[in-house]
């Protein structure tokens, strides 16, 4: 049955026919695509044209096997990295990496290849990664790993779900000595501040984030840096790791209710709370690394309009120019950076198309509005001319030839995806406007 689907983002939307089954493998025979909870923010997840028939993989969410040992865990796709936090952290084992939230399925999360707060120290989550089962577009099901089927298992791990549909995944979770963080925040007061504390902070933390203020303070780019690492067991004051209460945002916001003043006045709040001095504190691991997760459907914050989150990664420069202009051409255009996040980004990958490159990300909420087209185009320009690319996983406005301008690696990996998908029947929304499939 026709459903109306859209990615986190809440643009574009499109009717289609999700097919959800705990039989994995029996839905995805017929489809164009696999979609596991539809986080990612912009088409990644929607069919290539309306109506075409889509499997999503949430029910299929079995461990199918865990080694205590080693913890190497085998699961199905439609695993969540909520669910899987939850029943192997008790046991002293996490995800080796994550993203900002853990509402993402395995599949999705390899298919996205996601980074997190680690990517300086531990990389992307295909680092971690020990063998893939799939269907490709011939029918056939297929084993991938390093070792194997090499090809298809490099442009798996962040092709964005376009070599095959991910039945289910073999990982190595991460030890950790504790349930808990141990988490500093401090302020800082302008963007080379932020940039300079930022990587060197990561030379001794293995988990850094800045959260940057671009309304407020005159756009010097005041803002918290945030830093962690899984405290020892001494360090804790031994209370059991209990989850915080779920609670969803009520309703969809009118569109003009989130407004530039209003967001002025929050970081105004965030900043002020808090203070001076350096906090330190045993931190749980929600609020360190999925501080909204306790709030489900807030993207309906941002009004029925949506919104978009431009992040690009751009190669270190000495100096602030080049990162100053990403906000000095939004300032032109009239766009309004709500969230800025900024992290450092380690070696690449093997990933075929996988986003991470050596430099820094900046990751941009932006409402959508009758500008936004034009916002990215321009940002799309600055990012093309420096080396830089944007991250899929969150893209909904890159025209084609930037994105080709962007990444050379596109016709290398549409020649893999052809050796296994000679038809091209596994194709997106997203591989409709940037790789030249046919909708």
């Amino acid at each position: 049955m026709a459903q109306a689907l859209s990615g986190w983002g809440r643009y574009p939307v499109v009717s289609a026919d999700e097919r959800c089954s705990e039989d994995l493998p029996a839905i995805t025979r017929d489809v164009v695509l696999t979609r596991g909870l539809g986080r990612s923010y912009g088409d990644a997840s929607l069919p290539a044209r309306p109506g075409l028939p889509v499997a999503g993989s949430r029910l299929a969410d079995r461990v199918i096997a865990f080694d205590r040992a080693t913890g190497v865990l085998h699961a199905e796709a439609g695993l969540t990295l909520h669910d899987l936090n939850r029943t192997f952290l008790p046991h002293g084992w996490f995800a080796p990496v994550t993203p900002g939230t853990s509402f993402v399925t395995l599949g999705g999360a390899v298919a996205s290849d996601v980074h997190g707060k680690n990517h300086h120290s531990a990389g992307t989550l295909g680092r971690h990664l020990r063998r893939l089962r799939l269907r490709v577009g011939t029918g056939d099901v297929v084993e991938a790993s390093p070792a194997v089927e090499t090809d298809l298992f490099d442009a798996t791990v962040g092709g964005m779900g376009l070599t095959g549909h991910i039945l289910d995944v073999e990982l190595t979770l991460k030890r950790v000595p504790s349930p808990w963080i141990l988490g500093e925040t401090e302020q800082v007061p302008d963007l080379e501040t932020l940039i300079a504390r930022l990587l060197e902070d990561g030379r001794t933390w293995p988990y850094t984030l800045a959260w940057m203020d671009a309304l407020g303070a005159g756009g010097r780019g005041r803002g918290i840096l945030f830093r962690g690492r899984w405290a020892e067991p001494a360090e804790t004051d031994g209370a059991p790791l209990v989850w915080p209460r779920e609670i969803t945002f009520p309703l969809t916001l009118p569109n003009w209710a989130l407004s530039p003043f209003g967001m002025r006045l929050f970081n105004q709040a965030v900043i002020t709370r808090q203070g001076r001095r350096v906090r330190r504190a045993q931190t749980h691991p929600q609020t360190f690394f999925y501080p909204l997760d306790s709030l489900l459907q807030w993207n309906r914050a941002y009004g029925s309009r949506g919104f978009t989150q431009y992040q690009c990664v751009l190669p270190r420069r000495d100096g602030l120019a080049l990162y100053r202009s990403l906000f000095m051409t939004m300032r032109r255009l009239g766009a309004t950076p709500y969230v800025v996040v900024i992290k450092d980004f380690g070696a690449q990958g093997s990933g075929t198309l996988s986003f991470p490159m050596p430099g820094l990300t900046f990751s941009i909420d932006l409402p959508i509005d009758a500008g936004t087209q034009r916002v990215v185009d321009a940002l799309n320009d600055i990012v093309a001319a420096e080396g830089g690319r944007i991250y899929l996983t969150k893209d909904a406005f890159t025209r084609g030839e930037h994105y080709r301008a962007m990444d050379p690696r596109v016709d290398g990996f549409n020649a893999i995806r052809r050796r296994w998908d000679p038809e091209g029947r596994i194709r997106s929304a997203l591989s409709v406007r940037l790789l030249g499939d046919p909708a």
